[in-house]
């Protein structure tokens, strides 16, 4: 591939990184990063954030919601074959570094053909609802919900959805506890 191409390449592909030179310089400065972003994204506020060292791919299916920061390390995999929104982050939503969301997975059901060549089985989208709290270096697998102020703990693994209001840690993840409303 020549220079060209491969310029051409990184500023048209859907995804944002380190990988992605002619682009992934932007995200160190507020008005250029904004600008990449509400360009490659399905949906992305004013006030959501990308920072250097983190990697989108499938930006046009990714929606970040108001006061989003997706931090250095996170991996946000949203590439569905069908189209519309494959991760969709509502407002408030805390992320941690480098965690993982994964809207898809690679076949393995064949043993007569590498893995590697057997593509990737159906897309599940994963929604992030108002508000909850992603714990550095969780894993977030495809088709899962977390509810409205759940946190889910640091290194988790998330395998299925959670209800609003809990606490969620572990390998694979299960509610720890509720949270209690408390009033002053």
């Amino acid at each position: 591939m020549s220079l060209f191409e491969r310029i051409k390449f990184w500023n048209n592909a859907d995804r944002i990184g380190p990988d992605m030179p002619s682009t992934y310089w932007r995200l160190f400065f507020k008005k250029s990063m904004l600008k990449l972003c509400k360009k490659k994204f399905y949906s992305f506020h004013e006030t959501a954030e990308i920072r250097p060292g983190s990697y989108i791919i499938g930006c046009s299916q990714i929606s970040l919601g108001k006061r989003v920061v997706i931090r250095p390390g996170t991996m946000l995999f949203g590439l569905t074959e069908n189209g519309g929104v494959g991760i969709n982050i509502e407002d408030d939503v805390m992320i941690g570094s480098s965690v993982h969301i994964y809207v898809a997975n690679h076949s393995f059901d064949r043993t007569d053909i590498p893995i590697i060549d057997q593509g990737y089985n159906n897309a599940k989208s994963v929604t992030l609802k108002k508000g909850c709290w992603i714990g550095a270096g969780s894993i977030l697998l495809p088709g899962v919900a977390i509810g409205e102020n759940t946190v889910i703990g640091a290194g988790s693994i998330v395998t299925k959805s959670f209800p609003a209001g809990v606490i969620v840690a572990g390998n694979p993840a299960k509610i720890i506890r509720s949270i209690k409303q408390t009033v002053a």
